[in-house]
């Protein structure tokens, strides 16, 4: 009996020492929030790096030793970090070829997603001066140095630029670009959304060349946006192609500096350029082309070395629903050779590419290759991450480029990253798990530690006194397809107890949940609503990556059918379970996420009680073309596919309490659909609820904007669930 009454007593008293998480703490106060390595640099011998390093407004660049970090330079001191008197804000810097010079990004302001316009100046670190780049047109964005580190290519109005150091002398290289018309040397916004690309220019390997992408989006139709400012509300007016409608007409070019005569390349019938790349050492182009139904890639070749330039077409894949394009798009020092990744076995693997058309497969089995890190081409060494034990852990690998000897670099389970110096001789090694925030390592190219840069000591300490649950991984019977899982149960769980389920999804293509990393402020959001006494459940449906081609593919032409089908699974398997309140199951999901918590509270309504949807696509006829039509074609057809997935036709089955958010500014999933959903639940003479954040994007932050919302959603789980 005394033993009980102890145990009793120091249970208690280790729950009153336990801090309380709350919204505040993530969302406001970011006690949370882990250390990062930043600004780390690596320079051209691969054995010295740079790094900004930052006090209060003063800044400095510094230089040090790989192995011997007390050995340091100071590249740009305090003092000499000014302009007009007052300290400059250093965003990022490059160095050019010689690495005397530093090419400065400062007073960023961003445009999208991806895209931006800055100040840019130019430092001298052997005169120690410091210039604006052009004063005459700024800001300007995607500035870099010529490889031979002569000039510096930027773009201004949409047009693209070259400014030689030596002379000053600025040269405009394009013509006719104008807002809303003409793009030189840039993306437009769709490109920049979903093939991930803003700098749409390339240098030659001698500097004497350009080549550069031209966007023609005057038959683009226009999306217009209303901001909330001042006294009469603005209006934002930009090209944005949804399913079905009209693209830019992109066409590649050539510029021969010297000259300033522009050549256009015949690259035969295609839709998109997803990608150009130069050889490092031979003036020879690789550009991709891509077909409007994105299941044909084509690559070609610009060969600008020989006196009789020409452009062919040397191979092509097809795929019978669509491929993916990233960024595992490599060209060898010889001109001729393309490391690059494709599914077409199945997979995603590492392939070898020539210019002659024959491809030869270097990674093989049943898992997926992730990014291509890099390459030592002295040691023909291949080095690369992938889902190689499993679709929630990341790994780093090498591999022979003859397809030989395949070995693990890094021996920890959980998620691992490499960042790779110049030469391939080091890289920095982030490794996260669920429960351990990230640690970044300094190693040798063959894993071993040469220091440890970040522990993350300080917030373990922290997160000490908090009464964190387990993030515990299991998997969900589904036929064919079993899916990934994690859960998060309440502190002191009773399982003789019954507990309501807080279900948190994404479920679209190109991004898993179910992984077994770090996750930040989400994480303790979570822990917060185990705290509250919800178990918190997430799920990885058909759609996924890292599972193969079969499971990531399942869902064309139907997104977000087997995805609903498998979130209704999950709901009823945690329904079986003894500890589970089949009565009080919620959802809530934000973008593709916000999409599949509307299906569930419409289409799947028998199983959740409740459900927060931010941000949602509520209809894929009202997002872009890239995106939509890879999955589903155009609507003109596959009007079934788009019409019986789409919540807003699904509305009058809604039976719990829905919470619709949206941010009034979301350039990316317009507010239109949630406007859309908001006419359909009307109709339905459905009630709900509605919150929207004026002038917010797709990522709705600013000031106290996400302390905000949580507190929102976290309110309406309480009130609801």
């Amino acid at each position: 009996m005394k033993l009980f009454l102890l145990s009793c007593l120091i249970l208690s008293y280790s729950t009153l020492l336990s801090q309380e998480i709350t919204v505040e703490k993530i969302w406001k106060n970011y006690e949370f929030s882990s250390a990062r390595v930043e600004g780390f640099r690596t320079m051209k011998d691969g054995v010295h790096y740079s790094k900004i390093e930052r006090k209060g407004a003063k800044q400095r660049i510094v230089k040090n030793h790989i192995e011997n970090p007390t050995e340091q330079t100071i590249l740009i001191a305090e003092e000499q970090a000014t302009f007009a008197g007052k300290p400059l804000q250093i965003d990022d810097y490059e160095f050019n070829s010689n690495e005397n010079m530093l090419l400065i990004t400062s007073e960023t302001e961003p445009i999208y997603r991806r895209s931006y316009k800055a100040i840019h100046y130019i430092f001298d670190l052997t005169k120690k001066t410091l210039v604006p780049l052009d004063t005459a047109h700024q800001p300007q964005t995607l500035a870099e140095f010529s490889p031979d580190g002569t000039q510096v290519a930027y773009i201004y109005k949409n047009d693209l630029f070259v400014k030689s150091i030596t002379t000053g002398k600025v040269k405009k290289i394009t013509s006719g670009g104008k807002l809303n018309k003409v793009i030189n040397g840039s993306t437009d916004w769709v490109y920049e959304e979903e093939f991930s690309i803003t700098k749409a220019y390339a240098w030659s390997p001698d500097s004497k060349y350009i080549a550069y992408l031209r966007f023609d989006e005057q038959e683009v139709k226009e999306f217009n946006m209303t901001y909330y400012n001042d006294l009469y509300p603005e209006l934002y007016t930009y090209k944005y192609p949804k399913a079905g409608e009209k693209n830019s007409k992109v066409t590649a070019h050539i510029v021969t500096l010297s000259s300033g005569k522009s050549a256009q390349l015949d690259l035969g019938e295609y839709e998109y350029i997803p990608r150009l790349k130069w050889s490092s050492t031979e003036n020879k182009l690789i550009l991709q082309t891509l077909n409007r139904h994105q299941n044909e890639l084509k690559y070609h070749l610009v060969d600008v070395s020989v006196k009789k330039p020409f452009t062919k077409e040397f191979y092509t894949e097809k795929a019978s629903t669509y491929i993916d394009i990233d960024n595992n798009l490599h060209v060898l020092a010889d001109g001729k050779t393309i490391l690059r990744t494709s599914e077409m076995d199945g997979y995603n693997h590492i392939y070898a590419l020539t210019t002659d058309g024959k491809t030869t497969q270097l990674t093989k089995g049943k898992w997926d290759v992730i990014d291509f890190l890099g390459i030592n081409e002295s040691t023909q060494t291949i080095y690369f991450s992938a889902a190689k034990t499993s679709a929630i852990d990341k790994g780093i690998y090498s591999i022979s480029i003859t397809g030989e000897n395949l070995k693990p670099i890094t021996l920890e389970t959980g998620t691992n990253d490499a960042e790779f110096t110049n030469g391939m001789g080091y890289f920095i090694h982030t490794y996260s798990t669920a429960s351990t925030p990230p640690v970044y390592k300094l190693c040798k190219a063959d894993g071993s530690v040469l220091q440890t840069l970040q522990d993350n000591q300080a917030l373990n300490d922290r997160l000490k006194s908090y009464n964190l649950s387990e993030k515990v991984f299991f998997t969900i019977p589904n036929g064919e397809y079993p899916l990934n899982a994690w859960m998060i149960k309440p502190p002191q769980f009773d399982p003789s107890k019954k507990y309501p389920v807080f279900m948190t999804v994404y479920g679209g293509p190109g991004h898993n949940e179910v992984l077994n990393a770090w996750d930040g402020n989400d994480y303790f959001y979570h822990q917060l609503l185990a705290q509250k006494g919800y178990i918190v459940v997430s799920v990885d449906p058909r759609g996924t990556m890292y599972r193969g081609v079969a499971f990531k593919k399942s869902t064309y032409l139907q997104l977000g059918k087997y995805e609903t089908e498998d979130i209704i699974t999950t709901a009823k398997y945690l329904q079986e379970q003894s500890y589970v309140d089949p009565t009080r199951i919620g959802i809530q999901g934000w973008s593709f996420g916000g999409f599949m918590t509307s299906l569930a509270m419409t289409k799947g309504s028998d199983y959740f009680k409740m459900g927060i949807a931010v941000a949602p696509v509520t209809n894929w006829r009202y997002y872009d073309n890239i995106y939509t039509e890879r999955f589903m074609r155009t609507p003109q057809e596959n009007q079934k596919g788009y019409d019986e997935n789409s919540p807003i036709n699904f509305a009058n089955q809604l039976k719990g309490k829905y919470l619709l958010i949206h941010g009034s500014g979301d350039d990316n999933v317009h507010y239109q659909n949630a406007m859309e959903m908001v006419n359909a639940l009307v109709k339905a003479n459905k009630q709900f609820d509605l919150f929207i954040y004026p002038n917010r994007n797709h990522g709705i932050y600013g000031g106290n904007t996400r302390n905000h919302l949580f507190q929102m959603m976290l309110n309406y789980t309480l009130e609801n669930l």
